[in-house]
């Protein structure tokens, strides 16, 4: 049975370099965050649709991944981050986002950490040390309140590597 482990934090805290090294570890695929590539792709500033437009893509790439993996996935976002995003953006979430999030079941999450430097990307909105703080806390609630296993992974990246891999192996290899 397919199991989905999910990194989720605030911008910039090393989630895709994770995402990719992890799925190298355990010889599994990984689905990449479609928000960048469809950001890429916008020549204008995002507005609240286009959040339900990236959500349906993200979900349509995790589905269509899922489909070609045997026991493990690994996903660089999960719906939560798109809600937050939304919320924190427009004040408001796409119902059909909140339905999928409400329907969606994952096996573990990875929360990572903002000990690390923030790093500019054009994409990235809030460098701001206490608006990373508020982020995470905001993950670090939807985590705790979901029921689903997580652990915080800290630390440099080695360090979060190996946290990850020894807590999907207590956890679900």
């Amino acid at each position: 049975m397919l199991k989905k482990v999910v990194i989720i934090g605030p911008e910039s805290t090393g989630k895709s370099t994770l995402a990719k090294n992890l799925a190298d570890h355990f010889g599994c695929l990984w689905v990449p965050e479609f928000a960048r590539e469809y950001l890429d792709n916008l020549d204008r500033p995002y507005a609240y649709d286009d959040l339900t437009e990236i959500a349906k893509e993200q979900i349509g790439l995790e589905d269509e991944f899922g489909l070609k993996s045997k026991d493990l996935l690994v996903c660089d976002t999960d719906l939560n981050v798109i809600k937050v995003w939304s919320n924190h953006k427009y004040g408001r979430v796409h119902p059909w986002i909140e339905d999928q999030i409400k329907t969606r079941k994952y096996d573990l999450y990875l929360l990572t950490d903002i000990d690390i430097p923030w790093k500019d990307d054009p994409q990235r909105e809030h460098p701001d040390p206490f608006m990373r703080k508020y982020f995470f806390d905001l993950y670090q609630k939807i985590l705790l309140e979901s029921g689903v296993p997580f652990a915080l992974v800290s630390g440099n990246q080695e360090d979060r590597m190996q946290l990850s891999i020894d807590f999907i192996h207590e956890k679900l290899i």
